[in-house]
């Protein structure tokens, strides 16, 4: 078992949760997240297309969370772990990185929301890559 991944795998699991909160509490928990008003907006007139956005994210947010538990030995081991994993953790350094750089265009979202959702991204991505080099022979 390794307990980067299975940390990991934990984030993305309570991520994904909080965004399925986002889909039930709707506008206030899209704002109180920054998600931008424009989402909330949505979500309040009763769109569809916030709870669309949203799925699709926790859709994705479960499926890393799988991977990094098979990685972690906690659940059967998935299909292309290693290229799952170097991809997951790629994208989590890479957005962490990235956003940093939106703070002074927020595109419709506070400057505090790219500050705070890099740096958990950023973590995220460390924390992987971690469980990753551990695992990366075994893989």
């Amino acid at each position: 078992m390794n307990i980067f991944l299975i940390i990991g795998g934990t984030l993305s699991a309570i991520v994904a949760i909080l965004h399925v909160g986002c889909i039930y509490f709707g506008a206030s928990w899209y704002r109180f997240f920054g998600a931008g008003e424009e989402m909330a907006v949505l979500a309040e007139r009763g769109s569809i297309q916030p709870t669309i956005i949203t799925s699709g994210i926790v859709l994705v947010l479960s499926i890393w969370s799988l991977y990094a538990f098979s990685a972690a030995g906690v659940i059967v081991r998935l299909p292309l772990i290693r290229l799952a994993l170097t991809l997951i953790t790629a994208i989590y350094l890479t957005r962490g990185v990235l956003g940093l750089f939106l703070v002074n265009y927020p595109m419709g979202r506070s400057p505090e929301f790219w500050v705070w959702s890099s740096l958990i991204c950023l973590s995220f991505g460390v924390i992987h890559l971690i469980g990753l080099k551990q695992l990366w022979s075994t893989l």
